[in-house]
């Protein structure tokens, strides 16, 4: 059995603030119905709430700055004033990120690891958030072009690497540094299943690993479930397989479910590291 560290991953809860995103585009564009939905979050057991304003489905256009902080801007400032979680922005853009630590975000989480914006990794220097490094192969807009890898696992290892030794060099102590291996983005379900098998090798850099599978395309391959809010299921033992292979904070779009497969899964492993009396 496995005995490595019992300690329950943080859950952080998908909030697209978007009209487009893959799995729940447009349910949350008004500030209200988005901060709602992020408290209702926060009571299941997010300890994160990933705000995004951007879609990065694939085959995706970006969305401008202005944009963004028009959609993400009330939001963040009205869950602010009502909660204390950590919030985290889903950006590629420097003006973005600096206008919402500004405003009481703690994490910011760029799919392109800080490569998209040129200002972002000065912007990220200067602060003292914490960094959610992406591995994606192209855009969101290109992404899936028939990606290719000879070692998936091995090339994205060395890929973080490489990112971890830019970003000291450009004064950002690595420390701060989360890596997501981007399950999803730029792979095909080799790729996706490769990854998520090989989660561990990732321990090898030292940082937190973040797994975002939730509701994923990869899922309703395997599934036959093309609706991606009934990919639920999936979702769940897939993001159980990611905790068990080594990933610390796991992304997710159905936070209590989550929540309740992860109290099961600690109580039986728990369970098995005690004596029976």
């Amino acid at each position: 059995m496995k005995t490595a560290a019992l300690c329950e991953p943080r859950l952080m809860a998908v909030l697209n603030i978007t009209p487009d995103s893959f799995s729940d585009g447009g349910k949350y564009l008004k500030p209200a119905a988005a901060v709602e939905r992020a408290l209702q979050y926060v009571s299941e057991g997010a300890t994160i709430i990933d705000m995004g304003a951007e879609s990065s489905r694939p085959g995706s256009e970006g969305v401008p700055p202005d944009e963004q902080l028009r959609r993400l801007l009330p939001v963040l400032k009205a869950f602010r004033r009502r909660s204390n979680v950590a919030v985290s922005i889903d950006t590629r853009s420097s003006r973005v990120a600096r206008a919402c630590l500004a405003e009481g975000a703690t994490i910011i989480n760029d799919i392109s690891a800080l490569r998209h914006d040129r200002g972002m990794l000065k912007a990220m220097a200067q602060s003292s958030c914490s960094i959610v490094l992406m591995h994606m192969r192209g855009t969101p807009r290109t992404m899936q072009r028939r990606p290719r890898y000879k070692d998936v696992v091995g090339e994205v290892l060395q890929f973080f690497r490489e990112r971890l030794k830019v970003c000291a060099d450009a004064g950002i102590d690595p420390k701060r540094i989360w890596i997501d291996p981007g399950i999803g983005f730029g792979k095909t379900l080799e790729h996706n299943l490769a990854i998520l098998n090989g989660l561990s090798a990732f321990k090898a850099l030292g940082r937190p690993i973040v797994a975002g599978v939730s509701r994923k395309s990869f899922i309703g391959t395997l599934t036959g479930e093309q609706i991606p809010e009934r990919r639920v299921l999936g979702s769940v033992v897939a993001g159980m397989l990611a905790f068990e292979n080594g990933a610390d904070i796991l992304r997710v779009h159905d936070v209590a479910e989550h929540a309740g497969a992860l109290k099961l899964l600690l109580a039986v492993r728990r369970a098995g590291n005690e004596p029976i009396p």
